[in-house]
């Protein structure tokens, strides 16, 4: 089949130039430290590089703790940084990481420094980068709800969701369900979805987040309440 000039035609031709990059997980690779000691695999895409894991930090950069609350009544009532383990059990760091809510982002003290916590744009660069159809700026990614062809497959572990493997991890960067602490502090879908903050504000209540789901191929970008604790990864321009 030949490809006219067309839109999409360009599309599919960047996206097989990007395949043959990114296939088999051959991205060239680092690490990073945080304050704590937790030692993180990170991973270069194009111009940005991203950590790996999720963040397991309890502490700020500068050695001052987050506090670790763990009482689901006061969770929600929160307007300054807090985090928790996934069902208050700290074992689930070690393949989940640490839950946060928006307020610790807002310090900017999460990250190592140079580092930071991807904004809004940081995560729909990374996005396009990953599909195989909408290449970085594409308008595709200024939308709400599932977007993109393939990213979310694309950037998901193989192994880990579901008890089973639902990702090709094409970028290394190893996607887990490490799921939410939601509504009235509970817990909630674990294994079957990630959910990630960004560092940008909607408004004076809500931030930006992205979510990848057990059986879809999509990210999914939308708003939910500060107080919600999600996952983070850390970013730096190279």
């Amino acid at each position: 089949m030949v490809l006219k000039s067309t839109n999409l035609g360009k599309k599919l031709l960047l996206s097989a130039i990007l395949f043959i990059g990114l296939s088999s997980c051959r991205m060239q690779k680092g690490t990073l430290t945080d304050i704590e000691g937790h030692v993180y695999r990170t991973v270069v895409a194009s111009s940005q590089e991203w950590m790996c894991e999720n963040l397991k930090t309890t502490s700020y950069r500068n050695g001052v703790k987050i506090p670790i609350v763990p009482d689901s009544i006061a969770w929600p009532a929160l307007h300054e940084g807090a985090c928790c383990w996934y069902n208050n059990d700290a074992r689930n760091a070690k393949a989940y990481g640490v839950l946060y809510n928006w307020y610790a982002v807002k310090t900017g003290m999460l990250c190592p420094k140079g580092w930071r916590v991807p904004g809004d744009d940081d995560w729909k660069f990374l996005e396009g980068f990953a599909d195989s159809l909408y290449p970085p700026g594409d308008t595709e990614w200024d939308k709400q709800g599932g977007r993109g062809c393939n990213a979310g497959r694309r950037l998901k572990a193989a192994k880990g969701w579901n008890n089973s493997g639902d990702g090709g991890d094409d970028l290394c960067f190893a996607a887990l369900p490490g799921g939410e602490r939601c509504s009235h502090g509970r817990f909630f879908i674990a294994g079957r979805s990630g959910l990630w903050w960004s560092s940008t504000a909607y408004d004076s209540s809500y931030a930006w987040y992205r979510n990848m789901i057990y059986g879809m191929d999509e990210v999914f970008r939308n708003t939910h309440p500060k107080w919600m604790g999600f996952s983070v990864r850390c970013v730096r321009d190279k």
